[in-house]
């Protein structure tokens, strides 16, 4: 697996580029997803009015949201090279988030939306109140393992 990302939120730090590359390959490899095929996981870290505008262009959604997915495993075999997943985080609404929870960070929450959307490519789900429970005890499992290997407020500073 080969990670790719583009950072596109102007009012936020970049994160740590040598560290996130190591977040999103272990974060992927724990969520579930085969990162020994060659195949590319990008993510697009976007603002409010971009998340809105792709939440409304590809999900008919109203408004901003944390994470988008795309998974491209569904459609049957990823060739070698392909890109096999899409995500799409918002660090606004991270930012909104980590302030707002007692128990979290911005640095916690852009980690959380990135395991949430790998999982969603690894085949979890939220829709229903038994795949949410189990898609919920996932994240805390993959969280547990990442804060303890990585330092998540260095690799996504809160100020600019």
């Amino acid at each position: 697996m080969k990670t790719t990302y583009s950072w596109k939120v102007k009012t936020l730090s970049p994160p740590n580029r040598k560290l996130v590359k190591k977040l999103l390959e272990k974060a992927a490899a724990l969520s579930g997803l085969d990162t020994a095929k060659d195949w590319v996981a990008n993510l697009m870290f976007v603002g409010d009015k971009t998340m809105a505008g792709i939440n409304r262009d590809f999900l008919r959604h109203e408004g901003t949201t944390d994470v988008i997915t795309f998974s491209y495993f569904d459609d049957g075999d990823v060739e070698s090279g392909d890109t096999g997943v899409e995500l799409v985080v918002c660090g606004d609404v991270a930012c909104r988030e980590g302030a707002a929870r007692q128990d979290s960070s911005y640095a916690e929450e852009m980690t959380l939306y990135i395991v949430h959307g790998f999982l969603h490519a690894s085949g979890e789900d939220d829709l229903d109140p038994v795949s949410r429970k189990r898609m919920r005890r996932r994240e805390k499992e993959v969280m547990t393992v990442l804060r303890r290997e990585f330092p998540l407020e260095e690799i996504f500073p809160s100020s600019k």
